[in-house]
């Protein structure tokens, strides 16, 4: 079934609305059903245009407002920013983008008066064309989260980082067994770690071993915290916080005994799923962490944070949040730390996780609970691909969206190994 631009096009306006009026993220929309009227081609080329849309918004009204005496309603300014974006960065045909989005605003019972300035303004952004698009520099982070960047990284650090959110993102997949064969079928390419790394996947479900369940899709910073604990056969692992559960994956692939728990009913369903495509067995248990028994030998925690370091594959979250409520997320993170670290067995080791790039939420947490707790210690990283600028002070791994740019990148993560003396 071929893609319908106009369909499309209105719905990734649509999310574009509810992520800049309403804080939505474009995840939360998706899995909500705001894309399930279109046919499956569509639902992939909203998501994408609404994607790099996001991207390159900066850029887009930097275009709009030589044109713009003021700025009209918000649909209309993203039917405007879309096109911008499909003229200038995709290299649409400019006058099968415009004719889209007079049409669109045009059939905008409270915007359809404005289909002239529609037409008239992206006539004259097809004029000035790529060329003024790649003049403009890169678009930046917004201040509330750019400022506390700049404080932890520098300038230099946190303009590489806004660098490679423009970037394209490859897609990186998990071997459940032999990674160098699902590189060799795939063509892809083998990454320090053992993540397969793919340039161009076009649809992943239609990619060979999909069925088969012999890979999953997980960014390789995602899938370095359960390399680094080193699992056996046999051994107890609990991952708190499993779902999406590439995580859970990876331990059941190694024949651990696993339990998988997540406070979310809906997520816990994608759990369950990719492990009976991949033919692995977990426990699956809806639960609060913070209220989860046991004892294990290994425990896996991917702490709720800020996720500022996955902009590069989300670039809806610096328009849907402002940062206000990472106090309590912190708060959360030192709280289910203390917990878990009191599910381990004497000689058990934790992996604490986040895809942050805050040092609040990263660094600043495992020196507080090595602080509180005295029985526990940092275990050393040892595994000879780890590189010597991923190595944080204080004993844990510091990954950045940068790192690895001329390969494509990774999402940006913390991630230490704790160990119960």
């Amino acid at each position: 079934m071929r893609s319908q631009p106009l369909p499309a096009r209105k719905a990734a306006i649509y999310l574009l609305d509810q992520v800049i009026e309403h804080g939505k993220l474009l995840p939360e929309l998706v899995q909500g059903g705001a894309l399930d009227h279109l046919s499956p081609p569509d639902r992939a080329r909203a998501q994408r245009l609404a994607v790099e849309t996001l991207k390159g918004m900066e850029r887009a009204d930097r275009m709009l407002q030589k044109h713009l005496r003021k700025y009209p309603p918000l649909t209309v300014r993203n039917a405007l920013r879309l096109g911008t974006v499909e003229i200038c960065a995709l290299g649409e045909a400019s006058h099968g983008v415009v004719n889209s989005m007079v049409e669109i605003v045009s059939r905008d019972k409270r915007h359809g008066h404005m289909k002239g300035l529609t037409n008239a303004v992206l006539r004259k952004v097809a004029d000035a064309g790529p060329d003024m698009w790649n003049s403009l520099r890169v678009p930046r982070l917004p201040k509330w989260l750019r400022g506390p960047l700049v404080h932890a990284w520098g300038d230099d650090a946190v303009a590489a980082m806004e660098v490679a959110h423009c970037a394209p993102v490859p897609v990186d997949i998990t071997a459940k067994t032999d990674a160098a064969k699902v590189a060799n079928e795939l063509n892809g390419e083998m990454l320090p770690g053992g993540t397969v790394r793919l340039g161009n996947a076009g649809q992943v479900s239609a990619l060979p071993g999909f069925d088969e369940g012999d890979w999953w899709v997980q960014d390789a910073a995602a899938a370095i915290p359960v390399k680094l604990l080193d699992l056996k056969e046999g051994e107890t692992v609990l991952d708190l916080c499993a779902a999406p559960g590439g995580k859970t994956l990876q331990a059941a692939s190694v024949r651990a005994r696993v339990t998988a728990v997540d406070i979310s009913k809906n997520r816990l369903r994608r759990v369950r799923e990719n492990l009976e495509r991949c033919r692995l067995h977990a426990v699956v248990k809806k639960g609060d962490a913070l209220a989860f028994e046991g004892a294990y030998e290994a425990i896996i925690l991917d702490a709720p944070c800020s996720a500022t370091g996955t902009i590069r594959r989300h670039p809806d979250l610096p328009f849907a949040k402002d940062g206000s409520d990472f106090g309590e997320l912190i708060a959360l993170q030192a709280r289910m730390l203390d917990h878990a670290l009191g599910l381990l067995k004497p000689g058990g080791r934790l992996v604490y996780c986040t895809c942050s790039l805050l040092p609040d939420e990263g660094e600043c947490q495992v020196e507080d609970a090595l602080a509180r707790h005295k029985d526990i210690e940092l275990a050393p990283l040892e595994q000879d691909w780890i590189e010597e600028a991923w190595r944080a002070p204080e004993g844990g791994l510091r990954l950045r969206p940068d790192f690895w740019s001329e390969k494509g990148g990774m999402d940006g993560f913390y991630i230490a190994v704790l160990r119960k003396n």
